[in-house]
């Protein structure tokens, strides 16, 4: 059970409603981490504006999805694992073989797996990644804009996954836990 209530829509601060509304239409679906970010309103706008943000950037869905599983993997989110396993998987077509490779910071397809190999580290030194690292990201083929969207995006399922974590959100997806 989750350790901060997921509120029903009546519980939900009315500055939420329009938000959780929008993240509806968009998914079909609300799932329980936007109704415990709802809580506040505020954190509620910012996340969602940076994962709209982020989505209009050049990594594309399959190695922001990548990327959102390796990180889940390496901070122990079962909820955001869960979630980007389905999303993964039923969204951005990555076979269970690559989900399972994403996992563990590495992708059959050699890019992809430049990004991850990158995200893992920046993960692993907080964001101190050596000279090397910003090399080897570059000679993959990304440009200084794409470099800094996969920090964000780092940061942004990070954020997630604290939020999951500290909640311990009840998980509405298929469950998925950590290797760890």
């Amino acid at each position: 059970m989750s350790r901060i209530s997921i509120p029903s829509t009546d519980q939900t601060p009315s500055a939420s409603l329009p938000l959780l509304e929008a993240v509806l239409r968009q998914l079909g679906v609300v799932p329980n981490l936007m109704k415990v970010v709802g809580h506040s309103p505020a954190a509620l706008e910012g996340c969602l504006s940076l994962n709209g943000a982020l989505g209009k950037g050049s990594i594309g869905a399959q190695t922001s999805e990548r990327i959102a599983l390796a990180v889940a993997e390496l901070n122990g989110c079962a909820y955001c694992l869960s979630a980007h396993t389905y999303l993964g998987s039923n969204l951005a077509k990555l076979d269970a073989a690559e989900l399972d490779a994403n996992r563990r910071g590495n992708s059959t397809d050699p890019k992809a797996a430049a990004a991850l190999r990158f995200a893992t580290r920046v993960v692993g030194t907080r964001g101190h990644v050596a000279d090397a690292d910003l090399a080897e990201i570059k000679a993959a083929g990304f440009n200084e804009a794409e470099v800094i969207e996969i920090v964000l995006l780092v940061a942004l399922n990070t954020l997630t996954n604290y939020v999951n974590n500290v909640a311990r959100t009840d998980i509405d997806f298929p469950v998925v836990h950590p290797f760890q």
